[in-house]
């Protein structure tokens, strides 16, 4: 928003607008448009199924009626047709998992001000993510993928590429969507070996597992072989996790793994060289600040950067509609 945009009105909205996102957590957390599904129900009755206090919930239900993702007819509750299709678990569009990974950030997100006086994560410290947390963020990130990988797909170019490298591409859907579009491609996930059995069950779900590959792989440790060549590597939503000198290493490693004349291509959160815009690429390098060591949005000209230095050629950058300041860099190695 400019300058010109905020009132008190406006100012009010924002602060006040994690009280919306935390009746969508919790209606997805206790699964209440799963247990309604096609039914109309009662409070009393969602209350008895899940074994929960009718006037808590009654009026947790009067909200998300308020907010319109649920009708309320009387004293009963039904899903609309959205709620239907992206919020019950049956539905393949369901987004809850999404939900939930921005649920399990909250934490972080109230503790800002002491990751921008520190300059270091405020998350709460253990080794790894609990299932529910990982399930959420790997199927979270199939559910924001799955809404933009069409696009890209057709935004790129990879008809004269016959393999392609999806780096730390968790649950593959870049890799599968990809394929899709170019029938000659066949394609390989190289991730974390925690993530493999999500990727692949998405990959068995788009009947892809003869053309889409995994491979346990960290990016940050391990390193190539010299058989490992490819046409295209793609980085997808990874280097923004990291600092700029393991930013590098990443690009420098995945461009190492091309035939002369490969592509190499960068999808983003893009900042421009400012950092004050686009909001969202803004707004996500706080969230990076909260939750990583060193991670950060970064703006074209550093990666494009980064790119240069690993070899890189005929660097340009490749809009594909996103609302979010998102986009691909390609580069060529020579």
């Amino acid at each position: 928003m400019s300058e010109e945009q905020w009132n008190p009105a406006s100012l009010m909205e924002a602060s006040g607008a994690y009280w919306k996102s935390c009746t969508i957590h919790t209606g997805v957390k206790l699964g209440i448009f799963t247990l309604i599904g096609g039914e109309t129900l009662t409070a009393r009755q969602i209350a008895d199924r899940i074994h929960g206090d009718p006037r808590g919930l009654g009026i947790l239900l009067n909200a998300l009626s308020a907010m319109g993702l649920l009708v309320k007819d009387g004293e009963t509750f039904t899903n609309p047709p959205f709620a239907l299709k992206y919020l019950t678990r049956e539905s393949p569009d369901y987004m809850g998992h999404i939900l939930m990974h921005h649920h399990h950030l909250v934490a972080s997100w109230e503790r800002l001000d002491e990751a921008a006086l520190t300059g270091g994560p405020v998350r709460h410290k253990k080794t790894s993510r609990s299932d529910e947390e990982q399930e959420s963020f790997l199927l979270g990130m199939y559910n924001n993928a799955s809404l933009s990988a069409p696009a890209v797909a057709d935004a790129v170019d990879l008809s004269d590429c016959a393999t392609l490298l999806d780096l730390g591409g968790g649950p593959g859907t870049y890799a599968i969507q990809f394929c899709k579009k170019n029938p000659q491609l066949r394609a390989w996930v190289y991730d974390l070996e925690g993530t493999e059995p999500f990727a692949v069950s998405i990959i068995d779900k788009h009947l892809m597992g003869d053309r889409v590959g995994f491979v346990p792989f960290d990016f940050i440790r391990h390193t190539f072989d010299d058989a490992d060549r490819f046409d295209a590597a793609w980085l997808s939503h990874i280097l923004h996790g990291e600092s700029e000198g393991q930013a590098r290493s990443v690009i420098a490693k995945a461009s190492s793994t091309l035939h002369p004349g490969g592509k190499l291509l960068i999808h983003e959160f893009i900042l421009e060289d400012t950092k004050d815009s686009p909001l969202f690429p803004a707004l996500f390098s706080l969230n990076m600040l909260a939750v990583t060591d060193h991670g950060r949005a970064y703006s074209y000209s550093e990666l494009g950067e980064m790119m240069e230095k690993s070899g890189l050629t005929a660097i340009r950058r490749i809009d594909y509609g996103s609302p979010k300041g998102t986009a691909v860099i390609e580069g060529i190695k020579a």
